[in-house]
């Protein structure tokens, strides 16, 4: 790999979970408790679920992006003997992505399905709880990343 493309790529490794946590911050801070201090609880629902649904898309396309430049610096340092072909990056990359499916494509259907009344196995406010929970949680994991990569 040339120099530049080395640059790019812990340039990457440094800036995209630091945008990304600043992405999430602006989210838990800003842009879900707007639309429910000034509109109609059920507009506001709808306004944060575009904002959640776009947030998901975000976290699986930077958590990729980390996993592989993770699994390619993991694997040229175990093939230098440095190390193992895992890394801490890349469990935390991969704890983000598991948040972001189970969080917003697994509990988003049921959370839609108890809000209208239907049978779930948990009641509206479980799965909103735990939906917070691994929101909270990704948010942790990527701090992380950012910690790491600032640290480098």
């Amino acid at each position: 790999m040339s120099p530049s493309g080395e640059r790019a790529r812990a340039l990457t490794r440094l800036l995209l979970p630091a945008v990304w946590l600043g992405v999430l911050l602006c989210i838990a801070l800003l842009a879900t408790p707007a639309p429910f201090a000034t509109l109609a609880k059920a507009d506001a629902g709808r306004v944060v679920g575009h904002i959640f649904l776009r947030e998901a898309w975000l976290s699986l396309g930077a958590g990729a992006v980390l996993l592989l430049l993770a699994r390619h610096e993991a694997t040229g340092n175990a093939e230098a003997g440095q190390g193992s072909q895992f890394s801490t990056e890349m469990l935390l990359a991969l704890g983000s992505i598991f948040c972001t499916v189970v969080g917003y494509f697994g509990l988003q259907p049921m959370l839609a399905l108890a809000k209208a009344g239907q049978a779930t196995p948990l009641s509206f406010g479980q799965l909103h709880g735990l939906s917070f929970g691994l929101f909270g949680l990704k948010t942790l994991l990527v701090g992380w990343l950012t910690l790491r990569a600032a640290s480098r």
